[in-house]
This record gives structure tokens, C-alpha cells and sequence, in this order.
């Protein structure tokens, strides 16, 4: 196939994935605020995706994190090797969101590519970046800026569930105690947090944009770069010269309206059936609770998105809403269900990783890939 070819149908996958991210993850964003009933679910899906759009204008340390922080020379990896770890993706995020599973497009996507690039590579683990620590003018190490699966992928991974749990659990003891102290009418509060919950299901949608947009924008990058280094743009009409990649590695200014308007579609179209298990089966929500839920995911992955750290939305806002549901009571959970969300969030990277290779290696054996 014509490298420019190629490289453009590469893109298009990363835009169906994207789309489907929307809809996949638009639970992540809107599921609080429809189990409370403080918006319908189509006025909640339209909050969500104005904000998605809106935030992924906001920084790119995420997609750069994406496109040259896991694999040791991104402009070595093949256009194929990227399309079979998009594919290894989009299947794990379709499957899952059957089932009403809540996983993570994040995982899936990383699993993805690390799949691809281990059928390009044979199978070579030392191709895949683990952690690198640049070195600081003094010759010290420097390992806030460290990149790798490890510091990037893997410690995030654990650490930002745990982080949404906390928070959760934080933010609800103190609004707990405000209410009490203020001896406020259950229906006042109700109406007050009510018209809170409008903003902090906006900051969620908002910070779920600064984050999940920017990773396909990593990955169109990534496609731009391994295009240039195999000379695709020599056969590209004229007119579509525009998409060679800076050299300084600027992310263009097209890559991310076209990612934030994918995901803003794919949001639009809703993911009613991850909306029932994180809004209305996992536990039940008040506004007050959706509040403290949405603020502590928000702020979790706000913060990841400006370090440049790809964070699984969906693994912080369940934790972050488990963290509220259990200063309830601790059997106001449904654990049995939480086990099976877990079991997800644990298989994704190995199943994504596998679905990734047999992808890339199913082309290899049809001639798709060389």
C-alpha cells in the first residue's frame, strides 16, 4: 500500500477509536449527575460533550507523553504496528462496553500500541521505553521528568484510583460536617448541591477532555512522525502537505480540533449502558454526593493532565464514587459488582497487549505488513 495511503488510514482508525472513547467514557463524565437526577441523561450527555470539547484545547502534555514517552524511537515504529494497537483497542473498548463494564480507553489504547509494536519488533520487550530519567545540567537525575510505562503508565495506574478513593472519601466527611453544622433541611441541601453538581459535572467533563482527547492527539502524532521518517509525505498531493509534523514537535492545531470534535460526537451519542452501572447500580448517588464524587475525580485528573500523565477516567471516578459510598455504610456498595469491574481494569493491559500483537501478526501473515 502507498505509505501516504496508509499513514491517512491510520488516522482514520484513530478517529473511530476516538469516537468510540466518547461514547464509551461519556459515563465517566455524566453518570453522577443522572443518578441524582439533577439533569436528564440528554442534558447531561450535551454538558459533557461541550465541556470534552473545551478541555481538550487545554494543554498538550498528554499527547506528548503518548507520542515519544513508551516506545525508544517513535519514528521506527511502523504505520501498521499503530493501526493493530488502535484495533487491539477498539475491540476491548466495544466489548467491555457491551457488558456495561466500566475499563479504561487509556489502558486500552497504551496496551494497544505496546501489542503492535511488540508483533513489529518480534516480541523485542527492550524496544518498549520502561523509565527513562534525563539527567539535569548538574548531572543529577532529574526523575520528575522521568517517561516510560513505569513512571508514565504503570504508577499513575495505581496511584490515581487510590487518589480518587481518598479525595472522595475526604470531600464527603467535610460536607458531612458542614450540613450537620449548618442543621440544614435534607431538602435545602438537596436544591444547594443540586445547582453544585451542575459545576462540578462540568469540571469532570472539562478535565475528562484535558486527558482523552490528548491521547489520540499523541497518537496521530506518533502516526505523523513514523509517516515522515518512511518518506509517506513524498507521494501526498500538494494540498495536504500541511500535515507533516513540526520539527520542534508542535502539535498542530487541526490534530486537536479534529480529536475534540470526535469525542464530542462520540459523547453526544452517549454510553447508556456504563451510565446504569456507574450511576445507578454500583451505588446509590444524592446530589451531595455526586458533588464530592465529580470534584474529587476532576481534580485528579486535572492535575495528572498538566504533569502529562495519561490517567484512566473511568478508574478514577468509580474510585472516587466508592470513596463517597462508603462513609455512607461500607455495605452500601455493591462489592460483587465492584469485583467485576476490577477483573476488567485488571485484564486490560494484557488482553489489549495480546489483541495488539495477533493484530499486527494477522497482517504479517496476509502481507499487509513487511
Amino acid at each position: 500500500m502507498d505509505p501516504f495511503l496508509l499513514m491517512v488510514l491510520v488516522i482514520l482508525v484513530a478517529v473511530v477509536f476516538e469516537y468510540i472513547n466518547g461514547f464509551h467514557d461519556a459515563a465517566n463524565a455524566i453518570a453522577t449527575v443522572v443518578s441524582t437526577r439533577v439533569l436528564t441523561p440528554r442534558q447531561a450527555i450535551m454538558l459533557a460533550a461541550c465541556t470534552n470539547l473545551i478541555g481538550a484545547f487545554y494543554g498538550t502534555a498528554v499527547a506528548a507523553t503518548i507520542a515519544k514517552g513508551f516506545v525508544h524511537d517513535p519514528s521506527g515504529v511502523t504505520q501498521m504496528a499503530i493501526a493493530c494497537g488502535l484495533m487491539g483497542g477498539i475491540v476491548w473498548n466495544l466489548i467491555t462496553w457491551w457488558f456495561g463494564i466500566p475499563s479504561s480507553s487509556s489502558h486500552a489504547l497504551i496496551g494497544g500500541l505496546c501489542g503492535g509494536v511488540l508483533g513489529q519488533t518480534h516480541m523485542n520487550w527492550g524496544r518498549l521505553m520502561w523509565n527513562e530519567v534525563p539527567k539535569l545540567a548538574d548531572g543529577t537525575l532529574d526523575y520528575a521528568h522521568a517517561t516510560g510505562l513505569w513512571p508514565k503508565l504503570i504508577k499513575p495506574m495505581v496511584l490515581s484510583p487510590l487518589i480518587g478513593f481518598t479525595l472522595g472519601v475526604i470531600f464527603m466527611v467535610l460536607l458531612t460536617v458542614i450540613i450537620v453544622r449548618l442543621s440544614s433541611r435534607p431538602s435545602k441541601v438537596q436544591k444547594w448541591f443540586g445547582k453544585l453538581q451542575l459545576i462540578s459535572a462540568g469540571m469532570m467533563g472539562f478535565s475528562h477532555g484535558m486527558n482523552d482527547s490528548q491521547k489520540t492527539v499523541g497518537i496521530i502524532m506518533l502516526a505523523l512522525t513514523a509517516g515522515a521518517a518512511n518518506h509517506a509525505f513524498d507521494s501526498a498531493p500538494s494540498w495536504m502537505q500541511f500535515m507533516q509534523p513540526a520539527k520542534d514537535g508542535h502539535v498542530p492545531f487541526w490534530i486537536i480540533a479534529l480529536c475534540a470534535a470526535t469525542m464530542a460526537a462520540g459523547t453526544a451519542a452517549g454510553g447508556w449502558r456504563i451510565i446504569r452501572t456507574l450511576g445507578h447500580k454500583m451505588v446509590k448517588l444524592q446530589p451531595v454526593h455526586g458533588f464530592a464524587a465529580e470534584t474529587a475525580a476532576a481534580l485528579t485528573i486535572g492535575g495528572a493532565s498538566l504533569i502529562g500523565m495519561p490517567v484512566s477516567t473511568t478508574h478514577v471516578i468509580s474510585t472516587s464514587i466508592l470513596g463517597v459510598g462508603a462513609t455512607k455504610r461500607f455495605d452500601a456498595v455493591k462489592w460483587g459488582l465492584v469485583g467485576r469491574i476490577v477483573w476488567a481494569w485488571v485484564l486490560t493491559l494484557p488482553i489489549t497487549i495480546t489483541l495488539g500483537y495477533l493484530f499486527y501478526r494477522g497482517a504479517l501473515m496476509i502481507g499487509w505488513a513487511g
